[in-house]
């Protein structure tokens, strides 16, 4: 074979080579962005909305409450706290599709005349896909009946909500609400409540991304408060969205979002803080900061 064969030879491998190569390397590329789930944004709203019945609110809850709702719509989903006496006010300006989730305990109340949860879910989620459960689990400890700190009146605990996104990605939300008070009895109602609610999440989430929310009363510039929370975050291995902005308009940090990944779904933080929006005028519309968090889920 001639020198100038052996050269044409070397440059036909070379051509195969690289053809292959760059098949290879094309085919990968279609079957990995195929394969690549598509991410997609949550919004999440956390409001306690202050929804005492009128007589013991410093003002006109019923004003509010549509207000409240009107906003609400711009979130994916929306974890209310307080929502006690006006949730026939969000049922009557809810959008018609919004799914509407009360925290109800099927079993026996302590206080048959007490005022439940206070706690609902409400999501467009399910026009978008989206599979959805709730579930409700009272507390077992609350402190205080007939004492300024009387929040054994409200059955309090926390919302479970099950979330299967159309691409498949899994996700809990919890939503809570925890005693108020600042005696060592209501610090103890919290630690134990703090403890319950560990136990659950450690039971029911198993693979799932997470998000738990809500007013937990931990006074974040409170130190016996800030160690509690702190404990919970660590022993759930949880991150903080919100980045305590609440501070900057004068709220006592009580509300909080935190989240941590799944093993086959994750999250990322786009945007979090106070929604400014939430006020009639200058007022805002509760005793408590809106807050927000958006989310990647992939």
């Amino acid at each position: 074979m001639s020198i100038l064969q052996l050269e044409r030879l070397g440059s036909s491998l070379a051509k195969l080579i690289v053809w292959l190569v760059i098949s290879f390397v094309s085919g990968f590329s279609v079957v990995s962005i195929a394969e690549e789930k598509k991410a997609v944004e949550l919004d999440i709203l956390v409001y306690n909305t202050h929804g005492l019945p009128t007589i013991f609110a410093k003002d006109n809850p019923r004003r509010r409450f549509p207000k409240i709702i009107e906003l609400a719509h711009a979130y994916d989903v929306s974890l209310f706290q307080e929502d006690f006496a006006h949730h026939d006010l969000i049922q009557t300006h809810a959008h018609e599709t919004l799914l509407i989730a009360r925290g109800e305990n099927a079993g026996v109340s302590k206080c048959p005349v007490c005022s439940g949860s206070g706690l609902t879910f409400v999501s467009s989620l399910t026009d978008y896909g989206w599979q959805v459960s709730t579930s409700f689990e009272p507390f077992e400890t609350c402190s205080g009946w007939l004492r300024k700190a009387n929040d054994c009146f409200a059955q309090k605990g926390f919302q479970i909500i099950d979330l299967i996104s159309a691409e498949g990605d899994r996700l809990v939300l919890v939503n809570t609400h925890m005693d108020a008070g600042r005696s060592e009895f209501d610090r103890s109602a919290r630690a134990a409540q703090l403890d319950q609610l560990i136990r659950s999440i450690e039971n029911h989430v198993t693979v799932e991304a997470l998000i738990v929310a809500g007013d937990l009363n931990l006074d974040w510039d409170n130190a016996e408060d800030r160690l509690l929370l702190l404990d919970f975050r660590d022993r759930l291995g949880l991150t903080r969205a919100e980045n305590g902005n609440q501070a900057e308009r004068g709220w006592t940090v009580l509300d909080y979002i935190f989240f941590r990944n799944g093993t086959q779904t994750n999250l990322m933080v786009l945007d979090s803080g106070e929604d400014k929006t939430f006020v009639s005028g200058a007022v805002p519309l509760s005793d408590h900061p809106a807050l927000f968090a958006r989310f990647s889920v992939y």
